[in-house]
């Protein structure tokens, strides 16, 4: 991978943008994107390009929202065993969190996979929820698990998200005035490009697919400021040596046979549609919403405010840097997370401290 970090091809390639005396507002999606960004500092050697990056709503723990943090907390203390990853483990709802949960007496199991969650399944009589999140890049594994038969007392979660129809949502919003988009790599292996073209088409916007080394993020970005320059507006491959045109189809199809669209918030957004995967009627009896809906009732329809003083919901739309948050690096911490873009790795104030941290 050194290739695409020498220092000499990002100095020619910042050279260029320079040469060009644009001033660009872009927005990525990608929590990884957003850490190679500040890990490298890339954004303060763009900035003096005329270049500024903004991170949009690419992580999502971040994204999912505190009613939906409150359900998996609730079918904890109901004596469920909740099954997520890491970093879900410590986004705090109203009522705590779920690592809160667990120290209340709540079985709530750290794994890295939906694998991990079936084999807990398996090895208890008890009932399994499986907090399922992310993008098109992890719900084929939760697709593929279920059209597997998996153990009868495992349920899901489902706060899998589709990034294209919050892309639109976004951009439709207008708050933040963007001249083009970096696209993440591993949601366009799944979905390829063909699902950012209605979106150029819509707000004649350039988008690039873009890898995750320096190089990668500083080509898209050249290949975006050359169209911006050139008055085009098309969607372009940078990462091409993993995302092709119709993404992956297997992948595509199974996540088609067990999830359909549904309108669902995110966390900074109101709703918005056709965003949500849902799980398909077929698979009911592994749905935890309908399954324990009497256990949910009181949560479901509920409207939680975000934590006070916390501008996560603003840092997701790309209107606010993290330290700009009067939280950021005093009362909200890794350790002592007010809010999830703290507690993610993929978030923008937990990689702007990890890398910047506040004297």
């Amino acid at each position: 991978m050194h290739q695409f970090r020498d220092a000499a091809i990002a100095d020619k390639i910042l050279e260029r943008l320079a040469s060009m005396r644009l001033n660009l507002t872009l927005m990525h999606v990608c929590g990884t994107h957003q850490d190679t960004i500040v890990r490298y500092g890339l954004d303060a050697l763009l900035r003096k390009s005329g270049i500024i990056i903004r991170q949009g709503p690419g992580c999502p723990v971040c994204v999912t929202t505190t009613r939906e943090i409150e359900e998996a907390v609730a079918l904890a203390r109901r004596g469920k065993i909740v099954a997520t990853y890491g970093d879900m483990l410590r986004v705090p709802g109203a009522t705590g969190s779920l690592m809160d949960a667990r120290s209340e007496g709540a079985k709530v199991k750290l794994v890295y996979s939906i694998t991990d969650a079936v084999e807990i399944a398996k090895e208890t009589d008890a009932e399994v929820v499986f907090v399922a999140i992310g993008f098109e890049t992890t719900a084929p594994s939760t697709a593929v698990t279920l059209l597997k038969n998996p153990p009868k007392n495992l349920s899901i979660l489902s706060y899998h998200r589709y990034l294209p129809p919050a892309l639109e949502a976004l951009l439709g919003m207008g708050e933040l005035k963007i001249q083009g988009v970096i696209e993440p790599g591993h949601v366009s292996v799944i979905i390829g490009t063909k699902p950012y073209e209605k979106i150029s088409e819509k707000f004649s916007l350039p988008q690039v697919v873009a890898g995750f080394e320096p190089l990668d993020v500083l080509m898209a970005v050249y290949m975006i400021a050359t169209q911006a320059r050139d008055s085009k507006s098309n969607v372009e491959n940078e990462y091409g040596r993993a995302v092709r045109k119709e993404g992956n189809r297997k992948a595509l199809e199974v996540l088609s046979e067990v999830f359909e669209p549904d309108n669902v918030r995110w966390r900074g957004f109101p709703t918005i549609p056709n965003s949500r995967m849902k799980l398909r009627n077929e698979f009911d009896s592994f749905d935890a919403e309908k399954k324990y809906s009497e256990d949910l009732k009181r949560i479901v329809n509920r409207e939680f405010p975000e934590p006070a003083g916390c501008g996560c919901d603003r840092v997701l739309r790309g209107l606010m840097e993290p330290p700009e948050c009067m939280l950021f690096g005093t009362r909200c911490t890794p350790q002592h997370p007010v809010g999830p873009c703290m507690v993610s790795m993929e978030g923008s104030c937990n990689i702007e401290y990890r890398y910047r941290r506040p004297v």
